[in-house]
């Protein structure tokens, strides 16, 4: 009875969130720059675009209020997610740890994955890690740094498809479903089962996950889930017929940003409604979050092939000559696949006290083919992201505030990270 109490109020909340958001502000202010967002505004459904700007006012006493303003928001229709799934999936393997309750079991424990079914791979060390062996958190450090999928696909084997569904019903995420791993084509019955984990401290075996199967399904009929005229399989050969997303990841727009914001303030949340997560696992997540992967000395990350922006699309565009503000840092994750491009991004500026959330989507597959590597990231979709993410900055630079934020909490020593 607690729990759908709970569930109902945070229905009601989302629901009068969700009426009481502007359309207005964020059209008036793409219309306002025609050089840079022409295109798309000729074109937002072929470029599916969707965007949520929430400002971010604090009381006198520093706490969070927020005012949200949308565009083309519409949780029934449908784009893939890609990467951005990742941050709830992490979230809920650091929960499942905290829930455990086992005595030296911790995100630090050596973590190491058996195989159990068709197409499952095996894990017993990590040469990114500080000693060589893999663990919940070297595993969180690479998917918020460089948005890895291995580690994403590991966390989700470690918690459960069932579990992470059923936490996301928890928080009333239920525009919101992740029902498989990233880019090892995993699909149909291989989704449902997940690996046999164990974890150890030093040799003494302290937790054994067992392999898992999830029998349910997770149906959502959106708009657009049968998407362009053909697409390429698994042979490479053309198949003149759309491209099915039907039994994919499902993550919207308003729910990206529903977690995001549960995330960076959980203060302003009931104690039942937070996640259970220990304030070194908000540290954890919030230091990497907002690092440069250049910044991280292990797991090691150097150039030319990684460089500071490439996991910030919006503000940065995730260009590898962009000149990094010094007072900005932007605590985000990201997605890019079958020509979408998605970021969910907290973005501070300390020396000017601005704060705000941005969460949007793009898409631009003009030959209308899926899987054939032939997308407009570089000329649509990042550029896309990256005017968009200045223009709402300098409106945010101008814009009143009532009290002056203390951004203390966003604040971290990002030299010589381990």
């Amino acid at each position: 009875m607690k729990y759908r109490l709970i569930f109902l109020f945070m229905m009601i909340n989302y629901a009068a969130t969700a009426q009481s958001t502007d359309t207005v502000l964020l059209k008036s202010l793409l219309q306002s720059h025609p050089e840079l967002f022409s295109g798309i505004l000729k074109h937002p459904t072929q470029n599916e675009v969707q965007i949520l700007y929430t400002q971010v006012n604090r009381d006198k006493n520093n706490i969070p209020h927020f005012k949200s303003y949308s565009y083309r928001l519409n949780a029934k229709r449908y784009f893939y997610p890609a990467s951005t799934v990742k941050l709830p999936t992490l979230i809920f393997a650091l929960e499942k740890i905290n829930e455990l309750k086992i005595e030296g079991l911790t995100k630090l424990s050596t973590m190491i994955t058996d195989s159990s079914f068709a197409g499952q791979t095996k894990v017993n060390k990590d040469t990114s890690s500080v000693n060589g062996l893999p663990s919940i958190e070297n595993y969180i450090k690479k998917i918020l740094l460089v948005s890895d999928n291995d580690a994403y696909n590991r966390l989700y084997e470690f918690t459960g498809r069932a579990e992470i569904n059923q936490k996301l019903k928890k928080y009333g995420l239920t525009n919101t479903r992740i029902v498989g791993r990233l880019a090892v084509g995993d699909a149909g019955e291989s989704t449902r089962h997940t690996n046999p984990v164990a974890f150890y401290n030093g040799s003494q075996l302290t937790y054994k996950k067992p392999a898992l199967y999830d029998s349910l399904d997770y149906p959502m009929h959106l708009d657009n889930m049968l998407q362009g005229k053909a697409y390429l399989d698994s042979s490479d050969r053309l198949v003149n017929k759309p491209f099915d997303f039907s039994q994919k990841n499902v993550y919207t727009i308003a729910d990206q940003q529903a977690v995001l914001k549960r995330l960076l303030f959980p203060e302003i949340f009931p104690k039942a409604q937070r996640f259970n997560l220990m304030p070194d696992d908000y540290q954890l997540i919030y230091k990497y979050m907002s690092m440069y992967p250049t910044e991280s000395v292990k797991p090691t990350y150097n150039r030319p092939q990684n460089y500071p922006a490439m996991s910030k699309l919006l503000f940065y565009g995730a260009d590898s000559a962009a000149v990094i503000n010094p007072d900005i840092r932007i605590f985000n994750k990201y997605g890019d696949s079958y020509g979408y491009d998605i970021d969910n991004a907290y973005i501070v500026d300390t020396k000017h006290n601005v704060e705000f959330m941005l969460t949007a989507v793009v898409q631009s597959n003009e030959d209308g083919v899926y899987n054939d590597n032939k997308y407009e990231y570089a000329t649509v979709c990042l550029p896309f992201l990256k005017n968009l993410g200045q223009v709402i900055y300098k409106y945010e630079l101008k814009r009143q505030r009532k009290h002056s934020s203390d951004l203390i909490k966003f604040k971290f020593n990002y030299r010589m990270v381990k």
